[in-house]
């Protein structure tokens, strides 16, 4: 199996496991697709940093004009580190603090996403005590069903995100009364992986309402953030295509005279990664047959957090070998530390590589210590080259700081 034109087998034999390693093409020509189906049109892309914020990758990013979605003032910090203009970024989440809103406010990003009256209120605090004009939209909560997971689900009234539909009017209001607060859009996110059309459907029809009463009545917006959360094929999924997607928002921002943000993050790099792993050993009880792997749920918790499905294959593969069920775990003291189960695979001798799909969004970002675990190292395949983007962890690095 190859990455570009580098084995990984030959990686993982340089570079030891677990490792990501990443196709520096795969995310080159996502971004072109995507940025090709909208052609000329006022579209500003903002890369998702949590789905994966490692500076090399984010560099790419910058250097394709792309903007950023951030969502903590960390995500802020890497984004400017990578060279990422602050006028493309966009800042969301609940939870801003007193010193993320001054340190976006001095930044000079692009907009504010606020997501209740409490943070309306203290951006404007902030903001008139900084002698500067913060530009926000309102993230809008349409009670709609993305259909996804329901831990990754964000438009659904039950929600902590975004403002109440029935409540916009009046806190656009507020919003345009404030001193030192200038109110330029409308945002929703409708959560994450989403693969029909009819969601986003569903609420531009909600946003193009919302947004001509607000310009009716004085309040001037004229961009439209319709999130991310643009679906892959992880197993048998027939997401929508960037062509489709264009073709259902270019004719809203026609209608409206909008500007567009569009916020992805997983379409860009989930296909353009694998999670290189060593089976260190393998295990026979009476009704299992394991892969114990030395990569576990603190470098990979989709899925025991998610149920997700990764496939999953041997980067040598075995002549003749006969196909077995098993369960592909990992070195964790949790029963939920597995990367599949039952799951049909060749069988495989101990210390057999094999490469975890899929791997490239929320892989690293959501990886952790546990067990006191050093993280893996990433890498950057181009071409018939790889570079270390991230080097390994060592156990000096577990107690920095202690």
């Amino acid at each position: 199996m190859f990455c570009e034109n580098v084995s990984l087998a030959a990686i993982a034999r340089d570079v030891g496991t677990p490792a990501y390693v990443y196709s520096k093409t795969s995310i080159i020509n996502n971004l072109d697709l995507l940025s090709g189906a909208f052609g000329s049109r006022n579209v500003l892309i903002c890369f998702s940093v949590k789905s994966n914020s490692n500076l090399s990758i984010l560099r790419l990013m910058a250097e394709k004009n792309i903007g950023a979605d951030i969502v903590s003032g960390g995500e802020l910090f890497r984004a400017l580190k990578a060279g990422m203009d602050p006028k493309k970024i966009v800042y969301s989440g609940v939870g801003k603090t007193d010193n993320e809103l001054r340190f976006a406010l001095k930044s000079g990003i692009g907009m504010f996403n606020i997501e209740s009256e409490a943070e309306l209120l203290a951006l404007s605090d902030i903001a008139k005590s900084m002698d500067t004009i913060a530009p926000i939209s309102l993230r809008v909560n349409p009670d709609i069903d993305g259909k996804t997971h329901q831990y990754t689900t964000t438009a659904k009234k039950e929600n902590k995100f975004g403002i109440p539909i029935a409540f916009a009017i009046e806190f656009y209001k507020k919003a345009h009364g404030l001193p030192n607060i200038n109110p330029i859009g409308i945002d929703v996110h409708l959560g994450s992986p989403i693969l029909t059309l009819a969601p986003y459907r569903q609420a531009l029809g909600i946003l193009s309402e919302l947004f001509t009463t607000l310009n009716s009545i004085g309040i001037k917006i004229h961009t439209v953030d319709i999130g991310g959360g643009l679906g892959i094929i992880y197993n048998t999924e027939t997401p929508f295509t960037p062509i489709q997607f264009a073709g259902l928002l270019t004719p809203f921002m026609d209608s409206l005279k909008c500007n567009m943000i569009i916020e992805p993050g997983r379409f860009i790099v989930g296909n353009s990664a694998v999670l290189l792993t060593s089976v260190t050993y393998v295990k026979k009880t009476e009704t299992k047959l394991f892969y114990i792997c030395d990569a576990g749920m603190n470098d990979l918790i989709r899925p025991p957090l998610y149920g997700s499905y990764h496939g999953i294959i041997p980067v040598v593969k075995p002549a003749n070998a006969k196909s077995v069920l098993v369960d592909v775990v990992g070195p964790i003291c949790e029963s939920s530390d597995f990367l599949a189960k039952d799951r049909d695979m060749e069988l495989l001798p101990q210390r057999s590589i094999i490469a975890v799909k899929s791997a490239g969004a929320y892989g690293f970002s959501m990886s952790s210590n546990y067990n006191s675990r050093v993280r893996p190292c990433e890498i950057l395949v181009d071409g018939n080259t790889y570079s270390v983007i991230r080097k390994r962890e060592t156990y000096e690095d577990l107690i920095r700081g202690e």
